[in-house]
């Protein structure tokens, strides 16, 4: 079984995730478990693509480009 954190959730966020998870017959660790998930993987993809736009010496080409070398 995962781990458990406990964390402080203001009245008015925890009424709204209620009614979306009753609304998504869901519970309310599911959907704060997939937001978490969804935050993570989204933030860290940012964070590669700042990364490669900060990168000197990674070429950036236009999207005409990049269709002519997928061949789009």
């Amino acid at each position: 079984m995962p781990p458990n954190i406990s964390m402080r959730i203001p009245e008015d966020v925890l009424l709204k995730l209620d009614e979306l998870a009753s609304l998504l017959g869901r519970s309310r660790s599911s959907l704060i478990n997939e937001a978490i998930s969804t935050y993570v993987t989204e933030y860290n993809d940012y964070l590669i693509a700042l990364h490669r736009l900060l990168d000197k010496d990674d070429d950036i080409i236009s999207s005409t480009e990049l269709r002519e070398f997928l061949g789009i």
